[in-house]
């Protein structure tokens, strides 16, 4: 790459994290901008992000808790940067915080009867948000098959065979979609979640393994029909009445990058990942604010979130390894 070329993306990636850093972050914006520093490989940020999360656990044991005490798994999203502080400080702070996160998932959770996690404590409501947020931290910390019971109970109930789509929330009490739109950051999340989870499983769960990979290509396959054709997606992404947003394609190039390189995905997907990168770089502002995301507070219209910030610099880093940048 020439050097005027590097320094313009340093500039460009300096600039989206530094956009990032500035935005207010409920529980699980915390915890995927740590996994973003952790993946760029800037430790001392994780550690600063990592430990407000601790310092902001409730007493229940979840990590980053900024007036949503109601979610059940968005917390989770934090446990692995802690467990990596922890582990590679040795400091009890850390340590501590990450064992009562996991305590939270584990002992006392609301879950359904055959243990898949509730996404909120006072309904009985699957998301498809809790891919992301609680698998990985449970098999990074080794609790693997914790987290392929997770994968499995969200997938029974989420996804769409006729469509090869997740769909956004399950009643579980009900027995029905709360809503059965094919969210496409929900997508994101779910194919994320699930090649962070692949990159954790031991050789001795190749079935494991094996089983989830097909899930991950379905399911980006499922998703790719509906990439347009300046490679972004409709936030809904089979209802091209819905708003054009942009974070849905840095989820899944950063699953497609990862995928690639663990050897789970075929490196022909890595030519769709470049067509959502190079989309995504064009949405970036003078500011390095990630413009047409999914946005936040309410993720409603397209706009700006810490979750698209986050994910812009997942991607790049998944980028660069797997192009050797």
């Amino acid at each position: 790459m020439e050097q005027t070329s590097i320094m313009v993306e340093e500039t460009r990636l300096r600039r989206v994290k530094q956009a990032l850093l500035g935005m207010q972050r409920y529980s699980w914006e915390q915890g995927v901008a740590a996994q973003a520093m952790l993946e760029l490989g800037d430790e001392e940020t994780a550690y600063l992000l990592a430990r407000d999360a601790v310092i902001r656990q409730d007493s229940s044991g979840k990590l980053g808790v900024m007036n949503d005490a109601y979610s059940v798994t968005d917390s989770a999203a934090n446990g692995e940067a802690v467990l990596r502080i922890a582990q590679t400080t040795g400091d009890s702070l850390f340590a501590s915080g990450a064992a009562r996160m996991l305590d939270w998932l584990i002992k006392t959770a609301p879950r359904t009867d055959d243990g898949a996690l509730y996404h909120v404590v006072d309904k009985p409501e699957v998301w498809v948000d809790s891919f992301y947020m609680a698998p990985p931290f449970l098999a990074y910390a080794g609790y693997h098959n914790h987290a392929v019971l997770q994968m499995e109970g969200y997938r029974t109930r989420l996804w769409n065979p006729d469509a090869k789509l997740f769909a956004h929330i399950w009643d579980d009490g009900e027995k029905k979609f709360k809503r059965d739109a094919h969210w496409g950051v929900g997508n994101g999340w779910a194919v994320a979640g699930m090649v962070r989870v692949l990159a954790e499983l031991p050789d001795s769960m190749q079935a494991d393994k094996d089983r989830i990979t097909g899930y991950l290509k379905a399911t980006i396959d499922g998703c790719l029909v509906h990439l347009r054709e300046d490679g972004l997606f409709h936030d809904v992404l089979d209802d091209p009445e819905s708003f054009v947003e942009t974070n849905t394609g840095q989820m899944i190039a950063y699953a497609i990058y990862r995928g690639v390189s663990i050897g789970a995905l075929d490196v022909t997907y890595t030519a769709h990942a470049e067509r959502m990168r190079n989309a995504a770089i064009a949405k970036v502002d003078d500011r390095g604010f990630v413009q047409g995301v999914c946005a936040a507070p309410f993720f409603d219209r397209p706009g700006t979130a810490p979750e698209g910030q986050a994910f812009h610099l997942l991607m790049e880093s998944a980028a660069r390894k797997g192009m050797n940048l």
